[in-house]
């Protein structure tokens, strides 16, 4: 249960930071940042691991300062790759 609530807090958190900085409007309430947040978190995760180790694994960042900054970098991705989709949804 409380590896549940730690990435409700990380995706609260990771979600937040990269509303923040990514530019433009994203929309959406605190669900929405919730979820961007935890899908940063895994995003961040695969890629550090990748980078680590060479192999694609599932994994996502924890609940300390350097998986923070890793969940926020894959969920400024997510944003990204989102809005990519949105925009070419609307063409």
């Amino acid at each position: 249960m409380l590896n549940i609530t730690a990435w409700i807090i990380l995706g609260l958190i990771a979600g937040a930071i990269a509303k923040a900085i990514y530019p433009g409007r994203q929309g959406g309430g605190i669900v929405s940042t919730m979820v961007l947040g935890i899908i940063g978190a895994l995003i961040g995760g695969i890629l550090v691991t990748l980078l680590e180790t060479g192999r694609f694994q599932l994994t996502a960042a924890t609940l300390t300062i350097p998986g923070i900054i890793v969940a926020v970098i894959g969920a400024i991705i997510a944003i990204f790759v989102w809005n990519l989709l949105a925009n070419r949804a609307s063409y």
